[in-house]
């Protein structure tokens, strides 16, 4: 069952590079009082997703927070190492938190993973965006297979 606005964010864990290695993210604890503009790309340095998806979030970080959003992350069927070496590529620094979905697990809980397949990347998460607050789904973006349109950072500017 796909997730819908009101419900809350499934308990999973991601995974972040930092300084000293992956570090597992609770995602209870991750959302818990603060406002999240979170966005899913199927995939590290391919081409939608670099060119842009993530680096619109980059550049509209400042004035999504200046409409209250407390944090902006991203995620991706990839690995700890794979998001932080797309983060530093991408300039996304302190501007979007990379958070690995590795196994799939928050795209499967959440309902929005895609069969990738037939381009040999497997099960990946399909683009979309949202904003959670506490920890509840305010606004749901999903993307139309192909597209990039509704899980821009320029959207969800005009939803905050």
């Amino acid at each position: 069952m796909t997730i819908t606005v009101g419900d809350k964010i499934p308990a999973i864990t991601f995974t972040q590079m930092t300084e000293n290695g992956p570090e597992q993210v609770d995602s209870e604890s991750y959302f818990k009082g603060r406002k999240v503009a979170l966005f899913s790309v199927p995939g590290a340095f391919t081409p939608t997703c670099s060119a842009k998806h993530l680096p619109g979030f980059v550049e509209k970080a400042a004035d999504l927070k200046a409409k209250g959003v407390d944090e902006i992350a991203c995620t991706a069927v990839n690995d700890a190492f794979v998001m932080g070496a797309w983060g530093k590529a991408s300039h996304a620094d302190d501007a979007v938190t990379m958070l690995a979905d590795g196994n799939g697990a928050f795209a499967k809980a959440v309902g929005l993973e895609m069969d990738g397949s037939k381009f040999g990347l497997g099960t990946r998460g399909q683009r979309f965006s949202m904003i959670v607050n506490d920890g509840v789904v305010e606004q749901l973006n999903v993307e139309a297979p192909g597209e990039f349109k509704v899980s821009s950072a320029e959207h969800m500017l005009g939803q905050l």
